[in-house]
């Protein structure tokens, strides 16, 4: 059985409109037969990272800080596939910035030199094979979470793992007023969900379904700009 562990980096938890994106998500996972478990990135409350390398160069794969991360570190070490979800903040939601920041202890620092960067590696106790990444955004182009993407490739390559596909969801907001296109769009994410256990990978066209626009630029421009003037004239 494929074991996935999701780390939900909205600070809204359950709430938010990357909960609403995940639930169909795993969903389809747990269809496939996979045991999935859930944590919320707010409530491991990690703290910053020292960046004093002890888990590297004094007790390899160690952390020295004693806070929720020494729980979850087993967690990731035992996953199959791990699940990062969040929303696009300047750029990312702190707790997940923490988060993403202390998983330092989950590369080996034997380097080498792939694909013309230095890298590290995926220890050997390290059973994580494949890393997927989940996120919305309010804007109304997919290109907006370009940065979030690049944040979980780089951390791919450094692991030395398969990137398995990247579910993205531009004004998610949007979908709670049009309950058509949500039942669309979440069946579109179940299904990726289960064929990502099943056979390993997402189809793009499925990722595109996903990702597709509900409505124009230009009118979800003008939204904003209407509630910024509202609000500037209260």
């Amino acid at each position: 059985m494929t074991k996935v562990l999701v780390i939900n980096g909205s600070p809204r938890k359950g709430e938010g409109n990357t909960a609403g994106i995940l639930a169909p998500f795993i969903g389809g996972m747990e269809d496939a037969g996979a045991s999935v478990e859930l944590l919320y990135a707010a409530d491991i409350e990690a703290r910053d990272c020292l960046a004093d390398f002890n888990c590297w160069f004094k007790n390899p794969g160690e952390c020295i800080q004693k806070d929720g991360m020494q729980e979850v570190y087993p967690k990731i070490r035992e996953a199959d596939v791990l699940v990062l979800a969040m929303p696009v903040y300047i750029p990312i939601p702190g707790c997940m910035a923490n988060f993403l920041n202390r998983m330092c202890p989950i590369i080996e620092p034997e380097l080498e030199f792939r694909d013309g960067r230095t890298r590290g590696r995926r220890p050997g106790n390290v059973k994580l094979s494949k890393l997927v990444l989940v996120s919305t955004s309010g804007w109304w182009e997919v290109e907006n979470m370009g940065i979030i993407l690049r944040i979980v490739q780089e951390l791919t390559m450094n692991l030395g793992v398969e990137f398995g596909g990247a579910v993205l969801r531009p004004h998610a907001f949007i979908l709670s007023e049009n309950p058509d296109e949500k039942e669309k769009i979440h069946g579109s994410l179940r299904e990726a969900g289960r064929l990502l256990m099943e056979q390993g990978t997402m189809p793009r066209e499925l990722l595109d379904s996903i990702s597709r626009p509900l409505l124009s630029e230009s009118e979800l421009r003008e939204r904003y700009n209407r509630s910024y003037q509202r609000a500037k004239g209260n």
